[in-house]
């Protein structure tokens, strides 16, 4: 009996042991050793997110109206916006409008006054609207829209840099933070319903493996004889360098050239308004339908867009009919008249001829 008793004690003590080792082994499997010798447990990789906005936010943007007479130039706070705008305007300029979202910018500028074309693209976004007067076209729309006006608000809201040797109409600048705070006073809605604008994806999209792109390494769009934006590819940091009329389009106060990561170019017509002003304010014909293209990373890919309606989204698609997923990074979106030109060049040693689009 006093056998049996050991001989069962001793299976027990092996039984343990054999459970033990297997927890061990399973620990082991579990942990990887730090660079300082300690043991933690693995964790799944972190699920990858976009960069240029917060897709998890649902904030509206803020569309703001960016003077781009060359007497105004440089421009600031560009590069924080993660989608720009820029059309014709009177005179042969263009403006630009830049959406900001979940940013704290503290100087934006300088900033210009409102046309109604403008104002379609700030509500395709459903973005509060910041400009520095109007005209009376503008303001009609603007009655119905969430916006912040520098003509009521210089001092307070907008803001003077007088260190600028410049005309007085080129120096008006706001920040992110003044009208944040403006809008909450003014109990517009704060979160928005709508989608963004743009599909993006957080990985890569190699464009060149599409049937019809063709390699794209400068990019010229003439808007008249007396503006064109240029992009020039930067291979290593797969962006574009943006200039205009030959110039480096550099920002006031880092000094830096802006970058795109995405463009969207097509044309439209435009005429001038008969409204007896004589200062040849345009009518942008954007409602409608077009050709256009998409130019990332070194390559640019045709497309189509529709826009129906003022407020409604403009759709951007592949000629295969499939809406395009832009990369990860900010988006120019360069509408130029019919009268203008787009002019696509190669790489050199793709031996392939410069494409021109009147």
């Amino acid at each position: 009996m006093k056998k049996f008793l050991v001989a069962i004690l001793v299976i027990v003590v092996i039984i343990a042991a054999v459970l033990f080792a297997m927890k061990v082994v399973n620990n082991n499997n579990n942990t990887q050793t730090t660079g300082l010798g300690q043991e933690s447990k693995n964790e799944k990789a972190p699920i990858k997110k976009l960069q240029v906005i917060d897709e998890d936010s649902k904030s509206r943007p803020y569309a703001v109206m960016i003077n781009n007479h060359h007497d105004a130039w440089p421009q600031c706070g560009l590069q924080d916006a993660y989608l720009v705008y820029e059309i014709i305007a009177e005179g042969n300029i263009t403006r630009m409008m830049a959406l900001f979202k979940d940013k704290d910018t503290a100087k934006i500028g300088s900033i210009r006054s409102s046309r109604p074309y403008y104002i379609d693209y700030a509500e395709e976004n459903d973005a509060i609207y910041i400009h520095w007067g109007g005209s009376p076209q503008a303001y009609t729309r603007l009655r119905k829209v969430d916006s912040i006006d520098g003509m009521a608000l210089e001092g307070s809201v907008f803001f003077r840099d007088k260190t600028l040797k410049r005309n007085t109409e080129h120096t008006g600048f706001t920040s992110m933070k003044n009208v944040k705070e403006y809008a909450q006073k003014k109990g517009y809605t704060r979160d928005t319903n709508k989608d963004l604008l743009l599909n993006y994806s957080v990985d890569e999209i190699d464009v060149s493996n599409l049937s019809e792109a063709q390699s794209a390494i400068k990019v010229d769009i003439k808007y008249s004889g007396y503006h064109t934006t240029s992009y020039e590819y930067d291979e290593e940091n797969k962006v574009y360098k943006r200039s205009m009329s030959g110039q480096a389009n550099v920002d006031l106060v880092t000094g830096k050239q802006y970058t795109a990561k995405n463009i969207i170019v097509y044309s439209v017509s435009n005429n001038t308004i008969n409204d007896g002003s004589g200062k040849g304010r345009q009518e942008l014909n954007n409602i409608g339908s077009g050709n256009g293209y998409y130019i990332t990373d070194g390559h640019a890919v045709p497309i189509t867009w529709e826009k129906t309606s003022q407020s409604g989204q403009t759709v951007y698609k592949y000629t295969d009919g499939k809406e395009i997923t832009v990369n990860d990074g900010n988006t120019f979106i360069q509408i130029y008249p019919k009268t203008g030109k787009l002019t696509i060049t190669p790489k050199a040693e793709e031996n392939l001829t410069q494409n021109t689009i009147d």
